[in-house]
């Protein structure tokens, strides 16, 4: 598990936005509503919620510092 900040990586942000996968589940419309994670994959959803409540990304952090 990943405790501070998060290395941020430009190939995952940018592969996370065309994949096919996505772009398929949103134009079915097979999307579910927002936290309704659990239903879909309840350990991707536990793993996820401890992860984001340990980790930050880096780029909210200045943005918050610099505003």
């Amino acid at each position: 598990m990943k405790f501070g900040f998060r290395k941020p990586s430009l190939r995952k942000r940018i592969s996370a936005r065309t994949s096919i996968k996505r772009q398929v589940v949103h134009r079915a419309g097979i999307k579910m509503p927002r936290g309704y994670g659990w239903i879909r994959n309840p350990k991707k959803y536990a793993y996820n919620k401890v992860y984001n409540r340990t980790s930050f990304d880096i780029f909210r952090f200045l943005k918050k510092l610099f505003e």
